[in-house]
This record gives C-alpha cells, structure tokens and sequence, in this order.
C-alpha cells in the first residue's frame, strides 16, 4: 500500500510516517512547502504525482483562539473547509481512500452522555470546529471511501501540546490553575498513527471516533496525572472555565466521544491514556537525550 500523509511534520503526520514504514509501506508525506492544499492546482499535481491507494489528511489550521480575529476566518476556512475538498476531489478522480483527522470541536460539548460518531447534531462554538465540521461535509459528499476519524486532546513528540507546556509551567512555578470543568479524553498519535493504519488495510468506512482508553477525565485531572508521573511536586489548583477566562474560542464541556464503533467493527482500541502518558513521557526523555 502506497500513503500519501498531509501535514508530515506535524504530531500526527510525524508518527503515521513512521508507522507506515514500520509496516513496510510506502509513506509520502507531504506538508506546506510541497503542497498547498489551498491551491487546487498544486493538490491534483502532487497528489496525482503519487499516484498513492490511500491520502490521511492531517494537515488543518489549528490554532484555535487565533482562528477567531476576524482577519483570520477566511484563511482557517480556506486550509479546514477548501483544502480538504481540494484533497477530496482529486480523491474521487483517482479512485483512493481518503481519512479525514477531525475534531470534537464539531458538536456543542452540552450535557454529559458521550458524542456518538454518527450523531449529526453539529452546533461548532468556534471558527475552528464550524470550519473542521465543513471539512467533513466535503468529505462524506464527495467520497463513498471516506474515513472520517474524530479525534480529542491530542499529544505527541513532535509539536507542542498541552503536556509539553505543563511540564514546563510545573518546573518554573509552585502552582498551576488548570480547568476542571472540560471533561474528555487525550489521545496519543503514536497510537492513534496505528490505529490509522489499521483502518486503510480494510474497507470498514465511515466515521469513528479515536481516543486512547481509561476513563473520561478533566484538564485538570490530567495535569495531576502529568505531574504524578513525572515527578514533580508542583500543586494543580482546579478552576472552572469562567475563572480561568484566558480563551479568546469558546470550548465545549463535553468532549466525550464514544469510541465503541471502533471494537464493534473489528479494530484494536487504544491502550488507555496513563499508560499512553507514561510511554509519551519517556519518549520525550529520549527525544531530549
């Protein structure tokens, strides 16, 4: 199987590479400076160039408060809601799976019952999750082999995230404030890049939603887990997400997803997110070293 991964220097992108050539595939990985995905011109070429069976699509504007100036909405939508068309449409013409990386961002994160993957009751509260659900739109419209994967809290080695900044917050101050009142589930590219992988060998597609194991958990909970587990004494300070109100986006509450489809159609469920903590801090260690 030949993939081409957009947004290869990202997290994600970063581990699906690897993971492809783990298992003996041919990975192009492509970011930026080799394919503008705004330019519908330069995604035929290059896609077409390839000639690959599969495309995960990973790369996406996602900064999240920035994508709220007004200066910045229609770049957000050009990259999240155009560039994934722009993939989709040379997809059908090449006849190839597409994966689409999407987000909890996409329903209102009300109430506590989990986010089914097929539950169409989308209400974004920000630029990056309407733009993100457009993405999708395109996607399911277009394509018949299509997986969309929804995806939450993500960490890995490559790129910054919310654990690389707590654990340099936690050596340079006594307290941290972090919000207790967003409850959800991180999930690890590293085993998220397999679980990709795992899904492009068959025909299962359709919408699933990705994140590691081990219970629904809050910021705040997370944090103290980070700090557990790497040794710091640093005290986490639980506030809610009005307290805090540093957030230009609004953020939804409820960033549960559901994640049974995967086991109901035969795939291997993440491992849960403190070992998955556990094995990411490590690999940060060697990646220090």
């Amino acid at each position: 199987m030949k993939l081409l991964i957009t947004g290869s220097k990202g997290q994600l992108g970063h581990d699906l590479i690897n993971e492809a050539k783990k298992r003996g595939y041919e990975a192009v990985g492509v970011d930026v400076e080799e394919m503008d995905i705004t330019d519908p011109a330069a995604v035929e070429e290059v896609i077409t160039k390839a000639a690959p069976d599969a495309v995960i699509h990973c790369a996406a504007w996602t900064a999240v408060d920035m994508a709220e100036d007004d200066e910045n909405v229609e770049k957000v939508r050009a990259v999240n809601a155009y560039g994934t068309r722009n993939i989709a449409e040379v997809c059908k013409k090449l006849d190839c799976k597409m994966t689409y990386i999407s987000t909890d961002y996409v329903f209102d994160g009300q109430g506590t019952k989990p986010w089914e993957p097929d539950c169409k009751d989308y209400k974004p509260l920000n630029v990056y999750g309407q733009t993100k659900l457009e993405g999708e739109l395109a996607v399911s419209s277009l394509l018949d082999k299509y997986f969309i994967v929804r995806i939450a809290w993500v960490f890995g080695v490559n790129g910054s995230n919310f654990i690389k900044t707590m654990l340099r917050v936690g050596k340079t101050h006594d307290t941290v404030r972090v919000v207790n009142d967003q409850i959800g589930t991180p999930t690890y590219t590293y085993d998220l890049a397999r679980l990709l992988i795992d899904m492009n060998e068959t025909d299962k597609y359709g919408y699933y939603h990705a994140t590691n194991e081990g219970g629904y958990i809050s910021w705040y909970d997370f944090t103290v887990e980070i700090y557990k587990q790497a040794g710091l004494d640093t005290k986490v300070i639980p506030v809610t997400t009005a307290e805090y109100g540093l957030n230009k986006a609004a953020r939804p509450f409820n960033s549960r997803l559901d994640r049974s489809k995967l086991v109901k159609n035969g795939f291997k469920p993440l491992p849960t997110w403190q070992d998955a903590l556990s094995r990411y801090l490590k690999e940060l260690d060697t990646a220090e070293a």
